[in-house]
């Protein structure tokens, strides 16, 4: 048994025993009061009210420019709230995790999140058409139905979900602890950084923050669904081995030479149907052999009928055909002569 740091990077002999997180009070209470929160954030925005006017007087102010020696390593940082390489770096952490503790949870949790990722924050953001705020036309307008797609904000609801779903499926409270904190500072982070950068009002990110948060308090609701999908497609993965291992059992393998041809798999006779062959050779090497004794001349040996079609043909074309003996005229009477 090994003692050292790795032996926990080992796979495990069989499935841990995971405490699947459930929607207790405390989280529906959560859950309720984002909610709340989410939409006061919408209407604020929609009634313009100061919370318009506090976007615009951050994104004049222009923190880029107050504060320019940061920017460089900010243009970096919010890498961490796209979508593309969070969910790749994410989802490969979450797959050696499915593959060490023998379930597809990991996963499919990742995928389930995702989904009501792109869904819930991507069908706001195309029904409000918010402008941004380097493209802004009117000062004090809240830019909405203008065609844009920035409200909510998609890196930080991003940010929220791919790396607050390592603290949901975390094993220990412990874990689960430390990595809420670091995921809340991580989404944090990403949401001023836009702010920052002038990609999105203030607004957008408080909106992307409670649509990242609703998301991660409503994942005990898909508990189910996720584990119905997985005993489903491990029922597959089964089947599907089976057909593999039944395909391979019916293919003959022959021993072949490294480096040589594959002998060729010819279709074997079936056993005594050599014999009548070999009778019939007999009997005739006896008939000519008794032959050969008394002086005559044998006839000639002929094969099965099956095997030997062409020279029983030259034989029959050989053959002289027979003359009867005699004139085929036929005969004329003689005149009778009178005397």
């Amino acid at each position: 048994m090994r003692t050292d740091i790795f032996a926990r990077l080992d796979r495990e002999p069989e499935p841990p025993k995971i405490e699947v997180p459930g929607m207790t009070r405390t989280r529906l209470a959560l859950f309720g009061g984002t909610l709340a929160f989410y939409l006061a954030i919408v209407v604020a925005v929609l009634l313009s009210t100061w919370l318009v006017t506090l976007d615009w007087k951050i994104m004049l102010f222009r923190p880029y420019q107050q504060w320019p020696e940061i920017h460089g390593f900010l243009d970096y940082y919010v890498v961490l709230g796209q979508r593309g390489p969070t969910a790749v770096m994410v989802a490969a952490w979450l797959g050696w995790r499915s593959w060490r503790q023998h379930t597809l949870r990991p996963l499919l949790s990742l995928g389930a999140a995702l989904l009501l990722l792109n869904v819930t924050v991507g069908a706001v953001k195309l029904g409000l058409g918010r402008l941004g705020p380097h493209y802004a036309t009117q000062v004090g307008s809240a830019e909405l139905f203008a065609g844009g797609d920035i409200f909510p904000s998609g890196h930080t609801a991003n940010a929220v979900v791919t790396w607050g779903i390592l603290a949901y499926l975390a094993t220990t409270p412990r874990a689960r602890r430390y990595l809420s904190a670091l995921s809340a500072v991580v989404a944090l982070g990403v949401g001023l950084t836009t702010v920052y950068i002038g990609t999105h009002w203030l607004s957008d990110v408080l909106l992307g923050w409670a649509a990242g948060l609703l998301i991660l308090l409503a994942l005990p609701w898909c508990e189910s669904p996720i584990a119905r999908a997985e005993t489903l497609i491990l029922s597959l993965r089964d089947r599907l081995r089976e057909q593999l291992r039944a395909r391979r059992r019916l293919v003959p393998s022959l021993p072949v030479a490294t480096g040589g041809p594959r002998p060729a798999v010819y279709p074997q006779r079936p056993t005594g149907a050599e014999e009548p062959v070999r009778e019939i050779i007999a009997v005739r090497s006896g008939r000519s052999a008794a032959a050969r004794g008394e002086g005559r001349l044998a006839p000639p040996l002929t094969t099965p009928r099956a095997h030997t079609s062409h020279s029983a043909h030259a034989v029959r074309s050989e053959r002289t055909p027979v003359t009867p003996a005699g004139s085929r005229r036929p005969p004329h009477s003689r005149p009778l002569t009178g005397g």
